[in-house]
């Protein structure tokens, strides 16, 4: 850019310029290799805006490159042999000059290869390894690059709710809510990411035997059916634990809450059969079966507003009820009661109640190459389809969802893990470490020695009828999560409830006894069957109908006048108005309109 000065940032703050921007940064970073300046420096050029930037502040995500010079990869066989027999480590590497940390900004101006073939004259760095270009979370799934990258980020998440033993003080703990699986296993394919974080200690899934097969219906689409013989021996079962805390708060003019069974007197007393778990000092034991409406923790606060002056001038103390319930529509078992203080030196109570979750229904499943289902049916094991050789699967899997979600990772997976559980052995799946091809002909063989097919494939009976199948089915043994979408945790049902005091309608969520939200899409079916009449009813007279007065001379809203016994209309006088049914959410909205100071007015029609 002629002879124009380049502007030098470093951490975003401007300290100067130079001359050459370009042959700056190359001396910062020849520095950096030979040990001058510190590793955490990070430095780039950019070139459209003649300036350099210069980042040494914390956080930041950097990756470590190899460091390539005139078509060459300083890493040579030489020091490879020396980091294999752990005469030197990657430090040793990195204070060399080596290996370089990179940053977001110095990446934009680097050509990497993933591996030495690739390594041309331009090239300036080499990846360690080609699953670095992948996340953590992604590097404990097994061969994503057999996948739709698609699939990807949906296996990053089912990874996230994965229900397994999540810590090992579980029983010390007093989380929100906590999933813990019964029998968590150690995949049979793995990764060395998984191995290397040890996360074999917090499994979060077991191996599943699966068969690729309908099932008169049942797992249409992403359903699935599972063996309730496997369920009963404690597949997919896990533990839901939910903490409940409160604490004796203090308020200005000496006022505090109290631990304790409210009095009958007290304002919002839930009724008798509310308290009857409770103990003495207003606080449930461990143990205690509990339902919806049970209190776990009694308590009483001082009334909000201040206290009213009796008849004899003597002020009586008035309490209001501000006891713990449990939440609507869950019930279990009072694991654990912790009573403590807060640095505040007022007395707290946490009580945790757990509940065991046995799959059902509509519990969601989903295997490391984003395979999800729900489920669709439980079958009795003596109905369940059956191999030749008497293995009943533990899940059965439609086909169809194979090839139009191009999940190819899953069934190599199935594949290896039934030679692997014949072999009594483990195998590394860690992403672009194999190759496919290879992969089947060495686990083909394995089957073959065991005396199974080559490819997996097995002759299958039908447990109902007793008739084999017209083709084989393809059976392996693959990694499955229990995720925390669970129905028991969703199930929500009302019939008259709560509503919202500003729109009338009823309130929203599963623990406010909310109403389910009919929105467009479901306005649309009722239109399309043509069910005017229903979309009346659901949108109108079961959610926040009201009735309101309106002028017929000016079209504003009335109101009707008790002691003259008189409708009236504020903005013109007049007395003529008419009943009108509308839902209470117009009503507010014409209230909002109103306080922009622009008058709405109604029309009505001559009837």
């Amino acid at each position: 850019m002629g002879n124009e000065m380049c502007n030098v940032f470093i951490n975003g703050k401007m300290l100067g310029s130079v001359s050459n921007g370009p042959a700056f940064v190359a001396e910062v970073k020849k520095g950096r290799r030979s040990g001058i300046v510190s590793g955490e420096v990070n430095i780039a050029y950019m070139k459209k805006l003649n300036e350099v930037y210069v980042f040494t502040d914390s956080g930041r995500v950097r990756k470590p490159y190899i460091i390539v010079e005139n078509g060459k990869s300083k890493l040579t066989g030489e020091l490879k042999q020396k980091l294999a027999s752990k005469e030197i480590d990657f430090n040793y590497l990195v204070r060399r000059g080596i290996i370089e940390y990179l940053d977001a900004e110095e990446e934009e101006n680097i050509l990497s290869a993933v591996d030495e073939a690739q390594v041309t004259g331009k090239t300036t760095h080499l990846e360690i390894d080609p699953a670095s270009n992948l996340s953590l979370i992604m590097n404990l799934n097994i061969f994503p690059e057999y996948n739709s990258i698609g699939k990807h980020s949906l296996m990053s998440n089912f990874v996230k709710q994965a229900q397994g033993l999540y810590a090992l003080n579980f029983r010390n703990r007093y989380d929100a809510r906590a999933f813990l699986l019964f029998y968590p296993q150690v995949p049979l394919v793995n990764s060395i990411t998984y191995r290397q974080l040890k996360l074999g200690r917090h499994a979060s899934g077991q191996n599943f035997v699966v068969a690729l097969t309908t099932y008169y219906g049942y797992n249409m689409k992403d359903a699935v059916v599972l063996n309730k013989a496997a369920v009963d021996r404690g597949l997919g079962r896990s533990l839901f634990y939910r903490s409940y805390a409160d604490e004796e708060r203090r308020y200005p003019g000496g006022q505090q809450d109290h631990f304790r069974i409210p009095s009958p007197t007290a304002d919002g007393y839930k009724g008798e059969h509310a308290y009857v778990k409770l103990s003495d000092d207003g606080i449930i034991e461990p143990e205690m079966e509990i339902g919806e409406g049970n209190v776990l923790i009694g308590k009483v606060s001082p009334p909000r507003f201040l206290e009213e002056q009796t008849t004899f001038g003597i002020a009586e103390e008035k309490t209001r009820d501000n006891s713990v319930i449990l939440r609507s529509g869950e019930e279990g078992i009072v694991d654990s009661v912790a009573i403590s203080e807060t640095t505040g030196a007022t007395k707290i109570v946490k009580v945790r109640v757990r509940s065991i979750k046995i799959p059902e229904n509509g519990d969601k499943f989903a295997s490391r190459q984003a395979q999800k289902g729900v489920v669709g049916l439980i079958l009795r094991n003596e109905d369940m389809p059956f191999s030749g050789g008497g293995i009943v699967p533990d899940l059965l899997l439609n086909p169809h969802s194979l090839p139009g979600r191009m999940t190819l990772g899953h069934m190599l997976e199935m594949l290896t893990g039934k030679a692997v559980s014949l072999d009594g052995r483990m195998v590394d799946g860690t992403p672009f470490s194999t190759n496919g091809t290879e992969l089947i002909d060495e686990y083909g063989a394995v089957l073959e020695k065991n005396g199974f097919d080559r490819f997996g494939d097995e002759w299958f009976y039908d447990g109902r009828t007793g008739k084999r199948f017209a083709a084989k089915i393809f059976t392996g043994v693959v990694y499955y999560n229990k995720l925390h979408q669970m129905v028991s945790l969703k199930l929500q049902v009302r019939g008259r409830g709560p509503m919202q005091i500003l729109t009338h309608q009823p309130t929203e969520g599963k623990p406010r006894k909310g109403g389910l939200k009919f929105g467009e899409m479901e306005r649309d079916a009722l239109v399309g069957h043509g069910a005017s009449l229903l979309l009346k009813e659901r949108m109108l007279d079961q959610s926040d109908k009201t009735t309101i007065l309106v002028c017929k001379d000016c079209g504003d809203i009335g109101y009707h006048d008790n002691i003259k016994n008189a409708n009236v209309c504020l903005t013109c006088g007049s007395s003529s108005l008419k009943e009108v049914e509308i839902s209470y959410g117009f009503k507010v909205l014409l209230d909002e309109i109103k306080s922009l100071h622009i008058l709405p007015r109604i029309r009505l029609k001559n009837e």
